[in-house]
């Protein structure tokens, strides 16, 4: 493992002589693993290491107690140790973020800190080839482009820290076997078996199941399925910035083809190109970039179409040689953006409009007792599909605990979610009855509550 680490370093110059490195260790075994290892080989890089720990505070006791044995881990081997914590579970409910993204967001964000304030080059993470595999499929069922099935990447920058993955050509399984080899323990977190989190379905049964069935060599497939996709979606990152410094002259404006030449600009592009052109030229105004949406678009540059409606009240519109996006205010006063979706039990549906998917996940009784009052749908009452759709004026509800129905533009009001997002603000539907509403508890009649079998858990993700 040593030499498959020190190999994998220097083919993707990861770490330099004279970094300073800060190893992000949760105390779980890949964390660890990483830790040990890089200690063998500091000396033949020339790096600096410390230790840093981020405290996420979902699992009380338990959390303390790895940041405890973190800490002890680094003085045992006389290194710098840093640690932060944050309340997650505020963060996520402010944010309306799931626990995973508010848990990433917040940690990534310490460690940035942390690097900057004591001068660090770089911050290891225990990224590992199954961590690559997990994340491939992931994205694949949720409908990812080259981009997405890129999963993750060996290196990269934010805010000046560079942010490596030596552990990406590492197994899980050889994780384990080296650390067991030096008699190192770890710390096993109980919520990796939680099957309440899509990951862990997906490392638990999804790719068992098709290493079993389909293909033993499924992990190293989609590892080197990952590779291919970075490197495709580097050189074409390169084309389309190419692309868009010859073309995209004013803000919100696309030559399609120049005047002078027909046979120049986008239309004379490949269909690749011409995608991702479309997709960059959404994207440069925070607007949904799904298949469907690039392709009306495309459409509309090609002289098919005139206009395009986008979401958020955006208008896409052929104008001689340019596409142009008007935004909504440019748009007739009046017009109102709506939506109306299908959520199967269990499942997700996107919702392009708001820019979002919403994820409908089956709880066990023995497991919905844990979660807050009035946070669960009790799956009897649901049937095998919800009705999603944005937020109507006259809407009403009732949420759990609470003593009578309101219009929900009062509730929205009580909770002071702006204006300007209520209109996409996305509610679930059964039948013609509300059951829940996005950062409210679900509906006071359709409650789960001990004793009524099986809980449906609804949660919005916030598209990347």
């Amino acid at each position: 493992m040593r030499d498959k680490v020190l190999s994998c370093i220097r083919e993707r110059v990861l770490l330099r002589s004279g970094d300073r490195v800060a190893i992000a260790v949760s105390g779980g075994g890949d964390s660890v693993a990483l830790l040990r290892v890089l200690l063998e080989v500091r000396s033949e890089l020339g790096i600096v290491v410390a230790v840093a720990h981020f405290n996420h505070g979902l699992r009380g006791k338990d959390s303390d107690a790895d940041e405890q044995f973190v800490g002890e881990l680094a003085l045992h081997h006389d290194l710098p140790f840093f640690a932060g914590r944050a309340d997650v579970r505020e963060h996520a409910a402010v944010n309306k973020l799931s626990l995973e993204h508010a848990a990433r967001e917040l940690r990534y964000e310490w460690l940035i800190k942390v690097a900057h304030e004591q001068r660090l080059e770089a911050i290891a993470t225990a990224h590992t080839r199954d961590d690559q595999a997990e994340t491939v499929l992931m994205k694949f069922l949720r409908g990812a482009g080259t981009r997405g099935l890129a999963g993750i990447h060996p290196t990269l920058v934010r805010d000046g820290i560079r942010i490596v993955r030596p552990l990406l050509e590492t197994a899980r399984a050889e994780v384990e076997q080296y650390l067991t080899s030096l008699g190192q323990p770890w710390r096993e977190d109980a919520t990796n078996r939680d099957p309440r989190f899509a990951r862990n379905r997906i490392r638990h049964e999804l790719l068992p199941l098709l290493e079993r069935d389909y293909n033993p060599n499924i992990r190293e497939l989609l590892k080197e399925a990952a590779e291919v996709a970075l490197a495709e979606e580097d050189y074409w990152n390169q084309e389309t910035e190419h692309f868009l410094e010859r073309w995209h002259k004013p803000p919100g404006r696309l030559l399609l083809h120049a005047k002078l030449s027909p046979s120049a600009g986008l239309q004379a592009e490949p269909l690749a190109l011409q995608r991702r052109v479309l997709k960059c030229f959404l994207e440069c105004r925070g607007l949904p970039t799904d298949f469907h949406h690039v392709e009306a678009l495309r459409r509309c540059a090609l002289g098919e179409t005139s206009r395009v409606d986008l979401p958020g009240g955006w208008l896409a519109r052929r104008d001689g040689d340019w596409l142009e996006l008007a935004p909504p205010e440019a748009q007739p006063s009046g017009s109102v953006v709506s939506y109306e979706w299908s959520l199967p039990i269990p499942g997700k549906c996107a919702i392009p409009e708001a820019r979002l998917t919403i994820q409908a996940t089956l709880v066990p009784t023995d497991l919905a007792a844990s979660d807050p009052p009035g946070s669960l749908l009790c799956l009897a009452r649901i049937g095998k599909e919800l009705t999603i759709r944005n937020w109507q004026p006259g809407d009403r509800f009732r949420p759990a605990h609470t003593g009578s129905e309101e219009k929900l533009k009062r509730l929205f009001s009580e909770k002071r979610i702006p204006a300007d997002r209520r209109p996409l603000w996305p509610v679930a539907l059964v039948g013609a009855q509300i059951v829940w509403v996005h950062g409210f508890p679900v509906a006071h009649d359709y409650a789960w509550v001990p004793g009524s079998g099986d809980a449906l858990r609804i949660e919005v993700l916030l598209d990347e």
